[in-house]
């Protein structure tokens, strides 16, 4: 009997001590992945206001 309570003892502890590690998980960071905030509007848009107020100052010189 002694032996069947020694020999469950030991087994576990084997299992206790090989359960897991004491090192952290290595956890990766998420990857994020942003679009550029810019449009090709915003150049066109003062292009032709320029445009307006150059027509605007040639017609108001007249």
């Amino acid at each position: 009997m002694k032996k069947v309570v020694l020999a469950s003892a030991f087994a576990l502890t084997a299992v206790s001590a090989s359960a897991g590690s004491y090192s952290e998980p290595m956890i990766e960071a998420p990857v994020i992945v942003e679009e550029a905030a810019g449009s090709s509007l915003g150049g066109s848009a003062a292009l032709i206001l320029l445009g307006v107020l150059a027509i605007a100052a040639v017609v108001s010189a007249d």
